[in-house]
């Protein structure tokens, strides 16, 4: 992985898991972010943390293109800016009050967060379609170690299913879990999804029990 000095992509979630009008939690090597998605189905990537209590905004709502605090309710705008505080409503909030914001990208289904400012785009995965995502108590090296192939630059690591081939798309994380985004080659049935999905499970324990060996 990049250094943050000269930034790279973090793959934080599948479109699918943010549909138009919700905020959800993810997290990159940065810290934790509230990725959330306008109700014109615009993506944007905020600090979790709201300027006037430190409150998660990956808890609050979407209300048309702004995401508000649950607790007091103040709205920010995908640059991060406040734009309303309902307690003072003839206010025009100032400048000063504001989230940090990350570039984000969606491509193939797939959503990317910034870490730093990249030097490119980030990859593409035409022909792949995003099945699921799953957390795996364990690090890049246990998961290649569990799958019997190495990663490749763009992160990707190919497994054996009885669909074809299922590759994996690693995101790790700095307290040693990885995020692991199960991607299919090809359009597939319910039941070809089914099985790729066991198969990425069975991966994770396989995994989680070889990085439990590691810390032994």
């Amino acid at each position: 992985m990049p250094s943050a000095t000269t930034g790279f992509w973090t793959p934080v979630a599948l479109s699918r898991d943010l549909p138009a009008g919700t905020v959800m939690p993810a997290r990159t090597a940065a810290g934790s972010i509230a990725l959330w998605r306008s109700a014109s189905g615009r993506i944007s990537a905020s600090a979790d943390r709201c300027p006037h209590r430190g409150m998660r905004l990956s808890h609050g709502f979407v209300r048309g293109e702004t995401l508000s605090c649950i607790y007091h309710g103040w709205s920010y705008g995908q640059a991060g800016n406040c734009l309303r505080i309902p307690a003072h409503p003839g206010l025009t909030p100032p400048e000063t009050i504001r989230v940090a914001t990350h570039d984000v990208e969606e491509t193939d289904n797939v959503i990317w967060v910034a870490v730093g400012t990249p030097a490119s785009k980030p990859p593409r995965f035409d022909g792949f379609t995003p099945l699921r995502s799953l957390t795996a108590f364990a690090g890049i090296a246990a998961i290649e170690a569990a799958a019997g192939a190495k990663a490749s630059p763009d992160g990707l690591v190919e497994i054996d299913a009885s669909t074809g081939a299922v590759c994996l798309l690693l995101s790790a994380w700095e307290d040693g879990q990885t995020l692991i985004h199960v991607l299919l080659k090809a359009d597939t049935d319910p039941a070809a999804g089914i099985d790729a999905s066991r198969a990425a499970e069975s991966l994770r324990r396989r995994a989680e029990g070889l990085q439990r060996e590691i810390a032994q």
